[in-house]
């Protein structure tokens, strides 16, 4: 596993594309797994600041996402009980107008197989976003009317939007993901820490 993560970090297949964004970066993957995790967060790509960090989520999103899932910093951190592995490992940069630019496909082909081989003690899985899901669920459409059809999935499988402060409005449309989801992915979370 060890040596499968610094495959990763020392991966360069973006060059290129990254230095031709407005961003003009280098790649920074940001592998942060190891074989013991029982919970994974599949998600888009790392932002502008796990690419400065080098730490997935260490931003008001991860404060959010770690309140939704009902854990502390050090939980979450512990990568023998959290893996996260988005679709890809870098930061994909932003376009001219500063939006940000989707998960190159080829870092999911390259890598994600091999690192999805390497958690087999994975309880539940956290599919954030619409990348993720298409990859996990096998599906596509608004977010949504994904996140809002949870129960149809499989227990160990929850589909959440992205915890960015860009989605505030949509939490705040959307009273049941609080009342509904989030109470069901606290209960999930802490069956999964249980030894």
């Amino acid at each position: 596993m060890t040596e499968l993560a610094d495959q990763i970090r020392a991966c360069r297949i973006c060059a290129e594309r990254f230095a031709a964004t407005a961003t003009r970066h280098q790649p920074r993957p940001v592998p942060w797994f190891r074989p013991a995790a029982r919970i994974l967060i599949a998600g888009q790509a790392p932002g502008l600041q796990v690419h400065q960090k080098g730490r997935p989520f260490d931003d008001r999103s991860g404060d959010r996402l770690r309140d939704w899932m009902g854990v502390d910093r050090a939980t979450f951190y512990d990568r023998d009980r959290v893996a996260v592995v988005p679709m890809a490992f870098c930061f994909p940069g932003y376009d001219a107008k500063g939006s940000d630019l989707p998960p190159p496909p080829v870092c999911a082909a390259t890598w994600r197989d091999r690192v999805m081989a390497t958690l087999p003690d994975v309880r539940l899985k956290l599919i954030v976003g619409a990348y993720a899901m298409r990859w996990h669920l096998g599906v596509s459409g608004r977010m949504t009317d994904i996140v809002r059809d949870f129960p149809q999935y499989p227990a160990n499988l929850i589909p959440l939007p992205h915890p960015s402060w860009r989605n505030t409005g949509w939490l705040q449309k959307n009273p049941w993901f609080e009342t509904d989801l989030l109470p069901v992915l606290r209960r999930r979370v802490k069956e999964a820490l249980s030894d």
